[in-house]
């Protein structure tokens, strides 16, 4: 595509008032100082402009900073209720066995003990098994080293969000 006019989903969010950007920015990333930058960053003219800016927020968050965005996911196999986004992001959970889901549940504690905050992947089109497994790998992670993965795994989840929520009609 060789045109340069900004996607009209696009266009809406970069019109949107301040108060407005923030709180849907908000619904994306629960982190103050991500929303922040990306408020900053408007206009954007691409998608990925939008993608951009968010990955150099990303890149640039205190260790609060993803405590605070963290606390904005719920456990893996407990979505928020009422919270569509999240439901739709763990359905690979939805239709897994009690087994599978209690182990799930007992994993995440572990984890949760371990590291100080929520197990979070990017769980769209993973299976409950593969969440599962990924679990039990990153238990065994340095501290540090985790956190550099669940600062990767909050920059896919807000990609998919940040996508959502540009294509969106009006």
């Amino acid at each position: 595509m060789t045109s340069t006019s900004t996607p009209p989903g696009l266009a809406r969010f970069n019109a949107l008032e301040e108060h407005a950007a923030l709180a849907a920015l908000h619904e994306v990333c629960a982190s103050s100082a991500w929303a922040r930058r990306l408020l900053a960053a408007r206009p954007c003219t691409t998608v990925e402009d939008l993608y951009a800016a968010s990955d150099a927020a990303m890149a640039e968050l205190t260790a609060e900073d993803l405590a605070e965005a963290m606390a904005g996911h719920p456990p893996i196999g407990r979505p928020k209720p009422g919270d569509p986004a999240s439901a739709r992001e763990q359905r690979g959970m939805a239709g897994a066995s009690e087994e599978l889901k209690a182990e799930m549940l007992e994993l995440n504690l572990a984890y949760q003990e371990r590291f100080g905050h929520v197990f979070l992947i990017c769980a769209t089109g993973r299976t409950g098994e593969q969440m599962r497994d990924a679990v039990k790998e990153r238990l065994g992670n340095a501290p540090e080293q985790e956190r550099e993965i669940v600062r990767a795994e909050l920059g896919k989840i807000n990609r998919i969000r940040l996508a959502r929520l540009v294509e969106e009609e009006a």
